[in-house]
């Protein structure tokens, strides 16, 4: 968060930052209440109709998924040692996705869990050059045609390490990512600013050869409807200011100066144009119960494969295991094999 005033009286809960969680310390409390519980199964509603339970659910079942699709899903975990205590598996077997994308995996090498090969024989883990911080990592049942952990013309590789994994498949690129944070007080906004300047050449360019599908923590609220307090966070919060705003929608609909550059979809987005549905929520000031969030986390794809997707939901009640919730598509699987 943005350092407070010495003049304000009171601390702002709604202005909750969506800030690495490395740099934002949950308070031993509510990590406590983040276990698989059976008071889940006491949660609400809050106001903008999302479930507001603060431990994941015992029992969890989803529809099937549609035939002649692949379900693809996106978690931040807020570190995987932490969400495997906290019902991660229970999750991953209800979803049973295809391929699977998971932020802030905090982890430091390779994991050596059957639980997780078994599910996914092709995993691949960016890890970061700084311990126990950032990692992204994507699982899936689909063997790939090419696996790349860089982003090409960032001119600092150790920013890029645990932040970025594209898999390229017969038919498209999947791009999984944990995007650079702006920090408290935005003091890391100009290597946000480097990071979408070369992301933007990066996607435009795989755009260019096959359809593209980018999911993930992309970091980033795109407008005053993705999260509950636009007003006293724009332009002073990460992850809602001009600049990283401006950098999303110029991915979605380039400008002239990007000649040739493709458009593309936020999925979800497209599909609930007005829905205030969010995807994290602090774990400080009650902001869950409170239904204070930011949609943060979200599914984004090449336009020209949009009438493809058949599915796309937040998983709202998948909350406690991390202070994120997953976000699921499901699309035509000839998208994956090209044919």
């Amino acid at each position: 968060m943005p350092p407070k005033k010495k003049t304000a009286p009171k601390r702002k809960a709604p202005s909750e930052s969506p800030s690495d969680n490395e740099d934002a310390p949950k308070s031993q409390s509510a990590s406590k209440k983040a276990k698989v519980s059976n008071e889940a199964s006491e949660s609400t509603v809050a106001a903008n109709g999302q479930p507001n339970n603060k431990v994941l659910p015992v029992n969890i079942n989803f529809p099937p998924r549609i035939e002649g699709t692949v379900r693809l899903s996106t978690w931040n975990i807020c570190s995987l040692a932490s969400a495997s205590k906290k019902g991660f598996r229970y999750y991953v077997e209800a979803e049973d996705p295809d391929i699977l994308v998971l932020s802030e995996t905090k982890v430091n090498e390779v994991p050596v869990n059957p639980a997780i090969t078994s599910r996914f024989p092709h995993c691949t883990w960016a890890i970061s050059a700084k311990k126990s911080y950032s990692g992204t990592a994507v699982l899936s049942k689909h063997k790939p045609l090419s696996v790349h952990t860089t982003l090409p013309g960032h001119p600092d590789p150790n920013d890029v390490k645990g932040r970025i994994v594209t898999m390229e498949f017969p038919g498209c690129y999947i791009i999984g990512t944990y995007v650079t944070n702006a920090g408290q007080g935005l003091k890391t906004l100009k290597e946000k600013n480097i990071w979408n300047e070369h992301f933007s050449a990066y996607i435009r360019d795989l755009d260019k050869k096959k359809p593209v599908i980018w999911m993930g923590d992309i970091n980033v609220a795109p407008t005053a409807i993705d999260l509950a307090n636009p007003k006293t966070n724009w332009n002073k919060t990460p992850g809602y200011t001009k600049d990283e705003t401006e950098a999303f929608l110029n991915i979605l609909n380039p400008p002239e100066s990007a000649s040739g550059a493709g458009k593309f979809v936020d999925v979800w987005r497209q599909r609930h144009p007005e829905d205030k549905h969010y995807t994290y929520f602090s774990y400080r000031f009650n902001c869950r119960t409170k239904g204070i969030g930011w949609r943060l986390d979200m599914f984004v794809v090449s336009e020209r494969i949009l009438e493809k997707v058949k599915m796309c939901e937040i998983r709202s009640e998948i909350y406690g295991a991390s202070d994120h919730v997953p976000v699921v598509m499901e699309i035509d699987s000839s998208i994956l094999t090209g044919s």
